[in-house]
């Protein structure tokens, strides 16, 4: 059965969706992942996450293919990429929380809504939130 990966609110050096990057990548490798998150890898949060710790994906990707926790991989990102300060994990967690929130992809997330049959759902108000529901989690 192919899986979903974990939340986006899931936090590894305290940050936001480092931890669903990780798994996307071990989950796709190993020919688990949901086909639905196949044409997002590396791009999307994923790259923007990248970007933002200075890594590219293929390198985050290589690294996290050849093991290692999470933990011992956010290291390696600080070493490879550039250190993260509390500021940095403040900016980037408003920005990817919020993310779809009358912002320039609010009709990104607007269109995904209405393609899994929730665009009634005025709760889901980021992508964050949307990911919860339409992955079977409760909403935060």
């Amino acid at each position: 059965m192919k899986q979903r990966p974990i939340s986006a609110y899931t936090k590894v050096g305290g940050m936001y969706f480092f931890p669903r990057t990780l798994q996307k990548i071990r989950l796709h490798d190993r020919g688990e992942l949901h086909e639905e998150h196949h044409e997002f890898l590396g791009k999307g949060f994923d790259g923007r996450l990248c970007h933002f710790l200075g890594v590219s994906y293929e390198a985050l990707k290589v690294r996290a293919l050849a093991g290692g926790t999470d933990d011992e991989i956010f290291a390696w990102c600080e070493q490879n990429g550039r250190t993260i300060s509390d500021v940095d994990r403040l900016i980037w967690n408003g920005f990817a929380a919020k993310r779809g929130w009358r912002d320039d992809a609010t009709p990104t997330l607007e269109k995904q809504k209405a393609e899994s049959g929730l665009a009634h759902r005025s709760d889901l108000q980021t992508f964050f939130d949307y990911y919860e529901v339409d992955e079977g989690r409760a909403p935060r």
